[in-house]
């Protein structure tokens, strides 16, 4: 067997301060240096910071500063870190497939190469037709270029199936943690009592029905505010629309990047609504569940599978003015849904199942 060397790329670094990616990143890393893996993450550093080596947990950061911002200089990220990595004789695992086009590069030096395939972000309606185009060939170059390929949904494990890549393709879902107590001082700067709010977490995006899910709030009186997480730029005409159609109940608190706080909210939470409509297993979506949160969300293939039958689902304003209805005021209702979103995160979605599964196919690809 070749030593136990992982070099991990695609996600913005860890600590994590981001999103889902940095979250695995953060519980795979030190797990796999416990369990004698040695473990480089790759961190992307704001433009004007100094380039450094240091470690945390165990695992080696390598911190790299990018000469730009935004979008291009995630690209230019990529593309470093990729040529960086593929000098070094180490297994290379890279969450997510946005810039699969740099892939080969690791097939001409003899790297082995497996990639978390994430979502479908061709069909997510926020992009453009070309950035849409760039997406759906990145994912059909990364199929071919990689040795191994995780889905984190059975719907994504089911379309590279259908492109013919079953026998390379395991399915191997997010982890969250399991929240059954949490302060409830997080609750004061909003003004909110446990049981006594709605929560939305969410990029302010259409494709995550945020605007529905304001307007169907905002609908009737509600005894209980809805409290929306994220941040809304006045300048933007889709945040300046969420805004404009939220009425007295609604409360935005702008981006939360706490955990502590943001545990505390989805614990604390009468109803979470995931609006969510493209994607495969979402990380928030999850950690929903490991916090007891009663579940209404979008209905579609990939949420159905995760939030579980006992969730409740909405298909659009309408629907999810129905589902509130019926719901918001049912605390026996709410009490089985709050059982059942635990119950979930337990039979799919602990780190106990999660992270050995990773380590199976990090195995495999090494004595591949």
């Amino acid at each position: 067997m070749r030593a136990r060397r992982l070099r991990i790329l695609g996600s913005r670094g860890i600590p994590n301060r981001h999103g889902g990616f940095e979250a695995c990143a953060q519980q795979l890393a030190p797990w796999l240096v416990a369990r004698g893996w040695e473990v480089t993450v790759y961190c992307q550093e704001p433009p004007h910071a100094v380039a450094s080596r240091d470690t945390w947990r165990g695992v080696a950061l390598e911190h790299v500063p990018t000469p730009y911002a935004g979008s291009l200089g995630s690209l230019w990220f990529d593309a470093w870190t990729t040529r960086h990595a593929a000098r070094h004789d180490d297994l290379i695992l890279t969450l997510g497939f946005n810039t699969a086009v740099l892939f080969p590069w690791y097939a001409l030096h003899r790297r082995r190469h497996v990639v978390n395939m994430d979502g479908v972000e061709w069909r997510r309606g926020k992009w453009s037709r070309a950035v849409r185009g760039w997406f759906w060939i990145n994912s059909w170059v990364a199929g071919y270029a990689a040795d191994h390929l995780i889905a984190d949904h059975p719907a994504i494990a089911s379309l590279l199936a259908d492109r013919g890549w079953q026998s390379r393709t395991t399915m191997v879902p997010y982890g969250a943690d399991r929240v059954i107590d949490a302060a409830t001082a997080p609750l004061d700067a909003w003004h909110l009592a446990p049981r006594g709010y709605g929560l939305v977490i969410a990029r302010p995006e259409p494709e995550n029905s945020v605007l529905e899910i304001v307007r169907a709030w905002s609908a009737v009186p509600r005894p209980w505010p809805l409290v929306v997480l994220g941040a809304y730029e006045p300048s933007h005409p889709y945040h300046v629309a969420v805004r404009a159609a939220a009425g007295p109940d609604v409360r935005f608190a702008g981006a939360v990047y706490d955990p502590a706080v943001v545990q505390a909210l989805r614990h604390h939470a009468r109803l979470y609504i995931h609006g969510h409509t493209v994607g495969g297993t979402n990380p928030s979506l999850v950690e929903a569940l490991g916090a007891g949160s009663p579940v209404l969300a979008h209905d579609n293939v990939f949420n159905r599978w995760v939030a579980g039958p006992e969730a409740r689902f909405f298909a659009d304003e309408a629907t999810c003015v129905r589902a509130l209805a019926d719901v918001l005021g049912d605390d026996a209702a709410l009490d089985r849904m709050r059982t059942a979103s635990y119950a979930r995160q337990a039979d799919a979605f602990t780190w106990e199942t999660v992270l050995p599964a990773y380590e199976a196919v990090l195995l495999a690809a090494l004595d591949a």
